[in-house]
């Protein structure tokens, strides 16, 4: 029986790290899943990303006309300056997130006005369930991608350190993809 148990636990602590070391490298656990005999070119050469070191400060991203790649930073979060409204504002591209989600310091600073009775709705978060105000952002850009009109929600500053760029911004857009630890935005 501790034998199974022990068996157990190896199979499920390995079964639990394979995605992390799969965003770490995913080249290595790629070699693993293609077969041997498989040895065509690419019918399409892609180009190649230059995944350099992360800076301590969210770096821009790097447009391609109507197109913006956002590297990954040594987290696996893809961390940028945006401009809200005009304003630059530092966040995280979250696909996890229905709506783009600001903290009050930041909605005051892109001239987003509120007041505590507007704080109605209760939204669900990583930390627990929290009072929340919906607004419309004029504009979120993001590089020469520019999107007007989105709704997104305000959390108190204490709930939210990070502002979150979320699904009501990546809906709107293209296409969106995740490809060698970058992510592409079309629009």
């Amino acid at each position: 029986m501790l034998r199974k148990l022990l068996f157990l636990g190896v199979f499920a602590g390995t079964s639990a790290s394979i995605p992390i070391v799969y965003q770490s490298n995913p080249q290595m656990l790629d070699g693993l899943f293609k077969p041997a005999a498989d040895s065509r070119p690419a019918t399409e050469p892609q180009p190649a990303l230059n995944l350099a070191a992360v800076p301590d400060k969210p770096a821009a991203p790097l447009p391609l006309g109507r197109k913006v790649v956002v590297n990954a930073d040594a987290r696996g979060h893809f961390s940028s300056a945006f401009k809200v409204n005009g304003r630059q504002v530092d966040g995280m591209i979250d696909t996890g997130a229905t709506l783009v989600a600001i903290n009050t310091s930041t909605a005051r600073r892109v001239g987003i006005s509120l007041s505590p009775s507007d704080f109605i709705h209760e939204v669900n978060t990583a930390n627990g369930s929290i009072k929340a105000a919906v607004v419309t952002v004029d504009r979120l850009q993001i590089g020469k991608i520019s999107v007007d009109n989105i709704q997104a929600v305000v959390l108190d500053d204490r709930a939210l350190q990070t502002n979150l760029i979320g699904m009501s911004f990546l809906q709107r857009l293209q296409k969106y993809q995740v490809e060698n630890g970058a992510l592409l935005l079309v629009q």
